[in-house]
């Protein structure tokens, strides 16, 4: 542009003081402008004067004018230029490229209004489509361009023929010039190399560390009884999981499914093993004891939501219910609860409530008298009373469920979410919760708050954490894309999509604006959004193309920038919570009624942290729900 500037600048001082009115050289020595002194010095403007009247120069000049004003294949577009050309002719065949190619964007800008093409503009181009099949890329770029080769012109350096003004070689083909990496480019690149080999001998002990553990577990297999399957319930049931190498430990929890002829995606079971369903990872670091050949998963917590195979001697059937601690039966205060109603839900539960709280008062082994609720504090009675439904239900099975339907408005489609006994004693004892308790939580969110009630319905809406989690994304990402985009496109006007999502191991929260391009980051143990890079390109991804199908119009300045807001929410203390905490957040991002959720979250809710009572109003509310859907009788 600075050149463009220039070269207008010295043909304006050319046609005022060096040429008559005619257009012809003037004899005379031109006076020096003094009024564009600071521009032009005296020296400068006597060069510049001889330069100008030199005959080598008057000749150039006029070939110059000669041939732009008759050129050989004229220009039609009149002042659109070629860069808002291209834009136009993307915009029209709604295509997902972003340029053209010179020859195609050249034969374009010579097309009339009356949309026929020359002979020889056809001809031209023609010869381009042969030569691209025959030029290679590098040699494109090194040379000369196809359209340079069809037309038998030089190629200038600094500019490519057939896009415009101000497009270089180097903006074109993304190719800068080569230069001598510095010292510190070195030492970076060799400590980049030691990290990658680092890595390497990492994964291969790793790798040897597996082939050890399935030689071990194919000896355990081959020893173990095919009759052995008889000491699991047939069903369904909670149950532990467990690893002998490099050590005995516990790694998981899940469910076991016994049954006959079952099969693990489509193939049969390995013998001594049966199938589980991966919910909640102890140890982040554990192995699968048979890797995963259909999703190339190694490691346990991208398993989640999944069936594995797990070897027979290391499940055990979770069918113990501890003992409740003291602290559990503690007040909690009841203002700014919002529970539908304080009352008992009905006659039986509030009878066992009493004989409950009555029994443990008589007997002393079960909990202390000194540690009953003190007089006029609020006992969580919706927690002990659904508890005691519990036991006296056929929940107190193990292998038993609930199914609770959820409706097409909640996640776009119609499912049905299982609620198991072990779910409920996430609950009750107060551990990490599954996607079936978060699932029912949006749920009663769904019939409290947003039923009935356009302006919420309308302005909230959910992901299933069913179909969007790490092990579908990894194994998965286009049909998980195929969901997102589909969610976004449900609505036409500003949504925000809340999103409980489990990264193996740990539940953060996602607030997607998909028209504003907005995405609130809600993270309980204040980690970064690149810590989870998978999630992050999904909905980079899913947000673009949702773009592309409302075709909206971005700048291209703006079209890679997809906002992130890490919100400074209340952070959890312990490993335990942050499926509690997920939860709350998204009880208080609908009752404050806003899609913009502040950076330093909202001054009704602002806190460090949550307290264990704020964490058992969640819990309260949950419970009254499945006691008021009569879910357990």
């Amino acid at each position: 542009m600075a050149g463009k500037r220039h070269r207008g600048w010295r043909t304006f001082l050319t046609n005022k003081y060096l040429k008559d009115k005619e257009n012809f050289f003037v004899e005379y020595d031109p006076e020096y402008p003094v009024k564009y002194a600071i521009f032009i010095t005296e020296e400068e403007w006597v060069a510049f004067v001889a330069q100008r009247r030199d005959e080598n120069f008057k000749k150039v000049s006029a070939t110059n004018r000669e041939r732009a004003s008759n050129p050989t294949y004229a220009y039609k577009k009149g002042r659109l230029g070629y860069a808002r050309l291209e834009e136009k002719i993307l915009d029209e065949t709604k295509s997902d490229a972003t340029s053209l190619p010179p020859h195609v964007l050249w034969k374009e800008a010579r097309v009339g209004k009356d949309g026929t093409v020359r002979d020889d503009v056809q001809h031209i181009y023609d010869e381009c489509e042969t030569l691209s099949q025959s030029i290679s890329t590098a040699e494109d770029q090194e040379n000369r361009s196809v359209l340079s080769r069809a037309l038998n012109v030089p190629e200038y350096p600094g500019r490519v023929r057939g896009k415009g003004h101000g497009c270089t070689p180097t903006s074109l083909y993304k190719n800068p010039r080569r230069r001598n990496p510095s010292n510190q480019e070195v030492m970076e690149t060799l400590q980049a190399l030691q990290a990658q080999v680092l890595q390497l001998q990492k994964d291969n002990e790793r790798y040897r560390c597996m082939e050890k553990c399935s030689s071990q577990l194919k000896e355990t297999s081959e020893k173990a009884s095919i009759n052995c399957q008889n000491k699991f319930p047939e069903g369904i049931s909670s149950c532990q999981l467990y690893l002998s190498s490099p050590t005995y430990r516990l790694v998981g929890k899940g469910k076991v499914h016994n049954t006959s002829g079952d099969l693990l995606h489509h193939r049969p079971l390995p013998d001594g093993h049966l199938k589980v369903s991966v919910d909640v990872v102890l140890d982040k670091d554990a192995l699968l004891p048979i890797p995963d050949i259909v999703s190339e998963t190694t490691f346990l917590r991208d398993a989640i939501g999944s069936f594995v195979a797990w070897p027979l001697d290391l499940i055990f059937i979770d069918d113990e219910t501890p003992t409740k601690p003291a602290s559990k039966y503690k007040g909690i205060l009841r203002h700014n609860e919002s529970v539908a109603s304080q009352k008992e839900v009905f006659a039986q539960g509030s009878q066992q409530l009493s004989q409950k709280i009555g029994s443990r008062q008589k007997n002393k082994r079960d909990l202390p008298v000194t540690s009953l609720p003190k007089k006029g504090a609020f006992v969580p009675r919706y927690q002990i009373s659904l508890e005691t439904l519990v036991d006296s239900s056929d929940m107190a099975t193990a292998g038993a469920i609930r199914l609770l339907d959820m409706e097409e408005d909640i996640f776009g489609y119609s499912c049905t979410e299982t609620i198991g006994k072990e779910d409920l004693e996430h609950i009750f004892r107060h551990q990490e919760l599954g996607v079936g308790v978060i699932h029912t939580y949006i749920r009663f969110l769904y019939d409290n708050f947003m039923r009935g009630n356009d302006q919420l319905s309308n302005r909230f809406r959910f992901v299933s954490s069913s179909l969007v989690n790490k092990a579908l994304i990894c194994r998965e990402p286009d049909s998980c894309r195929e969901y997102l985009v589909k969610r976004f496109m449900a609505s036409s006007t500003n949504n925000l999509y809340l999103w409980p999502y489990n990264s193996g191991c740990h539940w953060l929260l996602l607030a997607i604006d998909p028209l504003k391009e907005v995405v609130y980051f809600l993270n309980s143990i204040d980690g970064e959004w690149t810590n989870y890079p998978d999630m992050k390109q999904l909905v980079d991804t899913s947000i673009k193309v949702f773009r592309s199908q409302r075709q909206a119009r971005v700048p291209r300045t703006k079209s890679s920038n997809i906002t992130w807001i890490k919100v400074q929410c209340p952070l959890q203390r312990n490993g335990i919570d942050c499926g509690y905490f997920v939860m709350r957040f998204m009880r208080e991002i609908i009752n404050m009624n806003q899609i913009e959720i502040p950076i330093t979250y909202f001054d009704e809710y602002k806190c460090a942290h949550y307290t264990r009572l704020q964490l058992e109003q969640i819990k309260e509310e949950l419970c009254q729900y499945f006691i008021e859907k009569r879910l357990i009788i």
